[in-house]
């Protein structure tokens, strides 16, 4: 079992920066791809990016595409996600997810395990 810990969401202005940080327990965290994912009211949950267990892969939804930036750090069993140039469109819970699979999949069928999500807010 694992388990996710999200933390670093809040409110923040556009074109401010959030980095949101995923801590997990285990030790097979380095066996896991990570992805974060986002909801919002009245729309349905939504990939943002994921990273290979290596760190060597990593894709992005076209819509954060160049502003968030997906990394982790296998030594503290920690996945961040660095997002930049906010919009009020990003405003949703970001949860953060880990798949047994190793790869980097976008679909949240794919995915484990999931934290219980941090909310991001960005006023206009």
């Amino acid at each position: 079992q694992v388990q996710l810990v999200e933390s670093g969401g809040g409110l923040v202005q556009a074109g401010g920066s959030l980095r949101l940080s995923c801590a997990t327990s285990g030790r097979t965290f380095s066996t896991y791809a990570m992805g974060w994912f986002r909801h919002s009211p009245g729309k349905e949950r939504e990939f943002v990016a994921t990273i290979s267990r290596s760190g060597g892969s990593t894709y992005y939804a076209d819509s954060v595409k160049g502003r968030f930036t997906i990394s982790r750090v296998n030594a503290k069993n920690t996945v961040y996600l660095q997002m930049n140039s906010l919009k009020p469109e990003d405003t949703a819970v970001y949860y953060c997810a880990a798949a047994r699979s190793g790869w980097a999949p976008r679909g949240p069928q794919d995915y484990d395990y999931w934290g219980q999500g941090t909310q991001v807010t960005v006023s206009s």
